[in-house]
């Protein structure tokens, strides 16, 4: 079976994906500099580690997207 490439909805889609989490990770990152709770800035960290997770995996969904 060969590679198959996304639709141009399911490109956009994973654009829009990759853009808010983009978004929420900046915000999280930023936000850990003024909050003093530790039990919030763990959960906000645990949210910047499950953002970069999410980030690369939708950046590989980019190889199969049509570029015509």
């Amino acid at each position: 079976m060969g590679k198959e490439d996304l639709a141009y909805h399911e490109t956009m889609d994973t654009h829009e994906l990759l853009n808010m989490k983009t978004v929420a990770l900046l915000k999280s990152k930023m936000m850990q500099g003024v909050v003093f709770d530790q039990d919030l800035r763990n959960l906000m960290q645990k949210n910047v580690d499950m953002s970069v997770k999410d980030i690369k995996e939708l950046q590989r969904l980019y190889h199969y997207t049509k570029s015509e």
